[in-house]
């Protein structure tokens, strides 16, 4: 994470941070620094960011509205993909697209490198503006708003939903004019005052992050608090299940998480406009990474290569090799990730599995867990891009200096996760789960969740860039907080929430091939699965267990949904009537 010129340790003083790193975990910290530095030599050659031109205020955001999958707003095609996420956004974050829109035009505008159309003809709104001095979603002439706020899809235009909401005065940088006021943004204290027990809290993914900000000051208020390391205690959160249940972010299909990125990236982005925080206002390293081998390989570059095997596969092969290693015989091992290893041996293995892995030539059983665990950090360390993105870890930086509980937290970094690649996502998740192996044998390991996130810090959030020794200290700090909220909200962080008849589900794997089913208000898919159970084992003296069969939901307004056990069926029927339903195994990650 630290440029070569900036590895002197400097003087340590606490922040005003929910999560400073004390004197005993900044020698972790700086341990990791050290044995960085001496086992990167040679790979920084490779690796040098490529020389980009610094992008202007309209280019970022036009790369804003493409990674959201509205590329048609600058293109001007027409598209279906494009309306219809849009025709699911809540006034939060319609505001937040029209922002960006407009500061693309405006830029455009100036540059005059092409004739930019005024918003109004684009979206085929009337030219009676809407009253800037609120949000009153009744100036829609062509679209309407549903009990949830979110907008039903306008005929005029695939964007006219946008022209409801009323432009903020903004300064060339995104940050809103302290001189204007701003409808539902909140100030520093209007969130913090009334304190919340560090009970059991719940959580609800119904409603949209950005919206409960916005309605914050008029509901309960957060209290900013200081932590200490030594009673530092992370509250316990449950989740609210709705009658669809809840999804795991693997029960749907590619396509389906691909439109769940989308939303979650503008989700992402209106939560932080609600706190008149940036989210991403530089341009991304970009690194070319290798074609071959396994370090410095991209991560869909290696998932492309372990398909040929497992098509199946969603974390790469060499990871979970590594994973197994250590849990083989390392798990007790004290200071696992703390250990350099040997200096020769890794770099032997290394040059070996680059060459030998894919072909399956290399011999597992002479490494050790040590060099397992060395070679882990590094796999991440390599990668072109760090496995998480780095560029938000300002705005998560300014929202801990605010000071904000740990709810809100957890609500930006879920929508982070959820906002990830497809490849990245699932290896977080994978690695979560192993960190936490590591974490459970803490007794004997003296691996505490304190060690693990201020060593793999600067492993997973890494920048090319040079920045100054306090500069590093606030990412490390910063990176080293998001990753034990990770570790302790694992479960709940890879979930989201989806949206009188007869259906007929399939099993084409079991002995009852077919049977309809009288759904009422209280069938869920693990009465469905039970009465499959008992029809499939009925007079069978192989009493059939289908307890890895899953339900899903096929087809419709969906691609492939993998039903929550817990989901009321009649309810997700009413919201998708064209969808199939199959009993089928559910696959392994």
């Amino acid at each position: 994470m630290l440029s070569n010129e900036s590895l002197q340790s400097p003087a340590f003083s606490r922040s005003n941070s929910q999560a400073s790193i004390d004197s005993a975990s900044m020698e972790d910290f700086w341990r990791e620094i050290e044995s960085i530095k001496e086992n990167s030599l040679g790979v920084q050659e490779e690796q040098t960011p490529a020389e980009a031109k610094p992008l202007d205020e309209g280019e970022l955001e036009a790369e804003w509205l493409q990674d959201v999958g509205l590329s048609t707003l600058i293109s001007g095609d027409e598209e279906e993909g494009g309306k219809a996420l849009l025709s699911t956004l809540t006034r939060t974050q319609a505001a937040a697209v029209k922002k960006r829109y407009n500061t693309y035009t405006q830029t455009m505008r100036k540059k005059n490198k092409q004739s930019i159309r005024d918003v109004r003809d684009i979206f085929g709104v009337s030219e009676s503006p809407p009253d800037d001095a609120s949000f009153n979603i009744t100036t829609l002439s062509d679209g309407s708003q549903d009990e949830e706020g979110s907008f039903a899809v306008p005929r005029s235009g695939p964007m006219s939903i946008l022209e409801t909401i009323p432009d903020v005065p903004a300064h060339s940088n995104g940050s809103a004019d302290p001189g204007q006021s701003v409808q539902n943004a909140v100030t520093d204290d209007e969130y913090l005052e009334k304190d919340i027990p560090l009970q059991a809290e719940e959580l609800s993914f119904e409603v949209s992050y950005s919206e409960m900000v916005t309605e914050a000051p008029k509901r309960n208020k957060l209290k900013k608090s200081d932590f200490k390391k030594e009673d530092y205690v992370l509250p316990k959160f449950i989740v609210q299940k709705t009658r669809f249940g809840l999804t795991e972010a693997g029960d749907l299909s590619a396509e389906d998480m691909k439109k769940i990125r989308h939303l979650s990236l503008i989700e992402l982005t209106a939560f932080f406009d609600a706190f008149r925080i940036q989210l991403k206002r530089n341009k991304t390293e970009k690194v070319k990474g290798r074609d071959s081998g396994i370090f410095g390989v991209p991560l869909t570059v290696l998932l492309e290569n372990d398909r040929r095997k497992d098509a199946g596969v969603k974390v790469p092969l060499v990871l979970q090799k590594f994973f197994q290693k250590v849990e083989e015989s390392g798990l007790e091992s004290e200071g696992i990730f703390r250990l350099s290893g040997c200096t020769a041996k890794v770099k032997q293995y290394r040059e070996e599995l680059d060459a030998k892995f894919n072909a399956d030539k290399f011999k597992w059983e002479k490494m050790c867990h040590r060099e397992a665990a060395v070679m882990l950090k590094a796999f991440f360390r390599e990668l072109p891009t760090s496995l998480f993105p780095v560029e938000y870890i300002p705005a998560f930086i300014t929202l801990m200096e605010r000071g904000p509980h740990i709810k809100v937290q957890f609500q930006a970094l879920h929508l982070m996760i959820m906002a990830l690649p497809e490849a990245n996502r699932d290896t977080a998740q994978a690695l979560m789960t192993f960190f936490n192996k590591v974490i459970a044998n803490e007794s004997k390991n003296r691996m505490s969740i304190w060690n693990i996130s201020t060593i793999m810090a600067p492993n997973l959030f890494f920048s090319r860039s040079k920045h100054s020794d306090c500069e590093e200290l606030l990412l490390a700090n910063t990176a080293a907080h998001i990753i034990r909220l990770m570790l302790k909200y694992q479960e709940m962080l890879w979930k989201s929430d989806v949206p009188e008849g007869v259906i007929r589900i399939h099993a084409p794997l079991l002995s009852k091939v077919s049977m309809a089913i009288q759904l009422n208000s209280q069938t869920k898919a693990k009465d469905i699965l039970a009465k499959f159970q008992y029809e499939n084992s009925h007079g069978s003296s192989e009493g059939i267990k289908i307890q890895n069969q899953r339900l899903y939901e096929i087809g419709g307004n969906i691609g492939q949904h993998c039903l929550d056990p817990e989901a009321y069926i009649l309810d997700v029927y009413h919201v998708n009537p064209q969808a199939e339903w199959v009993i089928k195994p559910q696959p392994s990650v």
